[in-house]
């Protein structure tokens, strides 16, 4: 379920070979949100990788190119996407998480926020909530 598409640059400083283009992890394991949201991110010159599950998602943040974005499902085969929020922001802390659900309430959109999320959606979503959820990428 990967797109292959690299754009090398520093981990630590987010600073891109091509300042232009920006890169999203979804991580979601219904292929229609991953290519939805890869559709809907492309629009705003932004390059999406897919992965469909806790530990495939860790494995690309781990070894792959930087990654701007990450678009969040919460519930995956492997266990729950709100509960990678917290380490994955201390070990990429210029990554913006954006969780997104739907099963949302209240105590989950409070520890999603408590523990680092840039934004929180509610599935289903529209194209504007998206955008809005997603920071200038000329910054």
């Amino acid at each position: 379920m990967k797109n292959n598409n690299k754009i090398e640059s520093d981990p630590k400083t987010g600073k891109h070979d091509n300042p232009d283009k920006k890169k999203a992890l979804i991580v979601d394991d219904e292929t229609d949100i991953c290519y939805l949201l890869s559709h809907i991110l492309k629009q705003k010159n932004i390059q999406t990788v897919f992965a469909g599950s806790v530990a495939e998602a860790d494995r690309m943040l781990q070894t792959s190119s930087y990654f701007y974005y990450v678009f969040l499902d919460n519930h995956l085969p492997d266990g729950y996407g709100i509960d990678q929020i917290r380490r994955w922001k201390k070990e990429f802390p210029l990554t913006h998480v954006i969780m997104i659900t739907a099963h949302d309430s209240f105590e989950e959109r409070k520890k999603a926020v408590n523990d680092g999320a840039d934004s929180f959606i509610s599935k289903p979503f529209s194209k504007e909530v998206i955008f809005k959820s997603i920071v200038p990428t000329s910054a």
